[in-house]
């Protein structure tokens, strides 16, 4: 007999199994699948209901496993929300943004920090960065600390400039680099992590009690879209790291959660320097009672193609000049993957442009041959400009990828008419000569950078319809089935979880979602507007629309 908690009935259960079955019941107990039925019930001779068993009649509805989103940032996400909106729209141009930051400072204390998230450079109307000057003029008593929506660059105007303790004459750093006019002063603009990092220390910090609350909002509209495992692809300190432990531990945030470590906190001197990578786990399981572990060591090679400071092999089609950058030399590079390989850690970099991701693979390579190792699954991520002999390499080397697929939708029109010219941007994202080599990988949205949204990641997988309604690449296309795998079984796969989790089959956990309509019967082109109805982690419903 079968022990149950709940009988879901009468349902059209996709399995995403090995052999894609399609239930109509399925029985639940402590938060475990514990049986599957093609009938529409469970014979009443096979299980043991009680009192207490709950039924649900799931009216025909759709039910799959629920989705895992492999790269995003929701804590990053979290306190975007508290900043001013620059995107656009709203914005139209950039007077918009300026009065926009001009009310801000209405309502905020003269010398208080003003953050926004979003602005885009090349959506603006302008078509141009903001600049210290004009940040100047809207805001002479306030510092301003204004994020790019590639996550990449910034702004900031000279109070901020001030406060972090810097001046005209301060020299790059590694890893990024500081916007100059033609006389040489800085103009506001901040490239990459090396130069955005002073800025960033000198920002309020709020306490975790308000942080665990606002990343409770941001789980909140996470469950709405089916998310049951998270993974948050960069840790960059500590406090962020508590965080999430707390929000765990007292259930503010009841999705699973994965976190990649920046790789500086797992160096040599650092909180987790002398940690392997079972005691990290160990340590992240205990301190959030089971919900956060550790997905991989986070670190990053290159920048945003939209920012061109993404490496290409080829220069950027507006700019013959620039061919953007590396954020490691690759020598140090590979001594620190090799060093990180060594210790049994897996290892995530983020790649978008071909050279840089050329990089990632001669590294991940070199740490192969000098210490061989099976089945480590480390990770590029976004992979966005990835050519035939990168995907063919990473196949052989046992490499996994996540793609940004949301790009094409998002900046594909740009990336064929601005940064990447006609050819390469039809190739973007090639999901299709991925599967073709077999490879391991997933989709993304890399949230607050788009809508977090994996019904979406599967819309553009299918379609590659751009903004303005172009199909970019007809043949990088993959098909739905496909699709909804790489946000179910296949990112349970990259997660080393594929017997716990990603499909729906006995002795798994029970994490699932029902859907408003069902994908196989409705227009590729409007999955998009298929919504969650509900979702469920260990059998536990977390949303109901």
């Amino acid at each position: 007999m079968v022990k149950v908690d709940t009988i879901y009935k009468n349902g059209r259960i996709y399995s995403f199994d090995a052999s894609n079955h399609v239930y109509g019941s399925l029985t639940v107990a402590d938060g475990v699948i514990t049986g599957v039925w093609e009938s529409t019930e469970p014979p009443q001779d096979e299980v043991e209901s009680n009192n207490e068993t709950s039924f649900v009649d799931l009216d025909q509805a759709t039910m799959i496993p629920g989705f895992i989103d492999t790269h995003n940032h929701i804590l990053m996400y979290a306190k975007t929300k508290e900043q001013i909106d620059c995107n656009v729209p709203p914005n139209e141009a950039v007077s918009d943004v300026l009065n926009a930051i001009s009310e801000q400072t209405n309502k905020v204390e003269s010398g208080s920090w003003i953050e926004g998230f979003g602005y885009d450079d090349t959506m603006i109307a302008e078509k141009r960065h903001l600049n210290r000057k004009e940040l100047d003029d809207v805001a002479p008593h306030h510092p301003l600390y204004i994020r790019h929506i590639s996550g990449h660059l910034a702004y900031v105007n000279s109070k901020a400039i001030e406060m972090a303790g810097l001046d005209d004459y301060v020299e790059d750093f590694p890893g990024g680099h500081f916007g100059r006019n033609e006389d040489g002063n800085l103009n506001g603009v901040l490239y990459e992590p090396g130069a955005m990092q002073p800025f960033l220390d000198s920002l309020p910090k709020k306490s975790t009690d308000e942080l665990v609350q606002i990343l409770k909002r941001a789980s909140d509209e996470y469950l709405t879209k089916g998310i049951t495992t998270n993974s948050d692809a960069a840790i960059f300190n500590m406090e962020e790291l508590d965080v999430h432990l707390r929000a765990a531990k007292e259930r503010a945030n009841p999705i699973k959660t994965r976190v990649m470590m920046m790789h500086y906190l797992v160096e040599e001197g650092a909180p987790f320097g002398n940690y392997t990578p079972e005691e990290l786990n160990r340590y992240l399981l205990d301190e959030s009672d089971g919900l956060v572990s550790l997905d991989s060591i986070k670190m990053f090679q290159d920048g945003s193609i939209q920012g061109m400071t993404g490496a290409l092999r080829e220069p950027y089609y507006n700019d013959p000049t620039v061919m953007g950058e590396f954020i490691h030399e690759e020598e140090d590079f590979k001594q620190e993957v090799l060093h990180f390989h060594k210790r049994g850690f897996r290892i995530t970099t983020h790649g978008n442009g071909d050279r840089a991701i050329r990089s990632i693979i001669d590294a991940y390579e070199y740490a192969l041959n000098e210490y061989p190792r099976q089945d480590h699954r480390h990770r590029i991520e976004h992979v966005q400009t990835a050519l035939p002999e990168d995907l063919e390499r990473m196949k052989r080397l046992g490499i996994a990828a996540s793609f940004f697929i949301n790009h094409v939708y998002y900046w594909g029109d740009r990336h064929r008419d601005i940064f990447l010219g006609p050819e390469r941007a039809e190739r973007i994202n090639p999901l299709k000569e991925a599967s073709d080599n077999g490879l391991l990988y997933t989709l993304h949205s890399d949230c607050p950078i788009t809508p977090i949204s994996p019904i979406f990641s599967i819309w553009a997988a299918v379609n590659r319809l751009t903004r303005n309604g172009y199909v970019l690449g007809n043949e990088q296309k993959i098909d739905l089935d496909t699709a909804i795998r790489t946000m179910t079984i296949e990112g349970a796969k990259l997660n080393f979880e594929e017997g716990l989790t990603g499909s729906i089959e006995e002795g798994k956990q029970a994490d699932l979602i029902t859907l408003s309509h069902n994908p196989y019967e409705v227009d590729l082109q409007d999955l998009k507007d298929i919504k969650v109805a509900q979702t469920i982690i260990d059998g536990k419903v977390v949303y109901s629309k």
